[in-house]
């Protein structure tokens, strides 16, 4: 299971936390793990759910830097700005909160007896922390 997700602020509204998970079934054909397209489709539900231009500030995933979204990024650079993290910089990642968030609460000391349990204990927790904007604006880092 991979779980992809955009930790978002916009002034004077309340933080929000999209997200994605992908599941490998072993189908012939499936992928196994998130490809630059999802996330390519991720930031276009952002922009669509948004309604605004996006600013977006990615570590060096290596899906973050491949030709295709580079493409994609420069196709919509009329309501799309990438900002590229320096390399080992998990401080100033929000999404790096996110996970700290969901380590340390819902997924600290569970012994999930199956996918199908696990998958439902992350999007519970997910969906608790997209309600909770203090939550997520305590994951915007403050300047020193």
């Amino acid at each position: 299971m991979n779980i992809a997700a955009l930790v978002c602020y916009k002034p004077g509204e309340r933080s929000r936390l999209l997200y994605r998970l992908h599941l490998y079934s072993g189908r012939k054909g499936e992928s196994k793990t998130f490809g630059w397209m999802h996330y390519r489709d991720l930031i276009l539900s952002a922009h669509a759910q948004l309604g605004a231009p996006i600013v977006l500030v990615w570590d060096n995933l290596n899906l973050h830097l491949v030709l295709g979204m580079k493409t994609f990024a420069a196709e919509h650079a009329d309501w799309l700005t990438v900002v590229q993290l320096p390399a080992y910089t998990p401080d100033l990642n929000p999404t790096e909160g996110i996970w700290s968030l969901l380590k340390g609460g819902a997924l600290a000391n569970l012994a999930a007896t199956d996918l199908p349990q696990l998958v439902r204990v992350i999007k519970r927790a997910l969906k608790k922390i997209q309600y909770r904007a203090h939550l997520i604006d305590g994951c915007l880092p403050q300047p020193a």
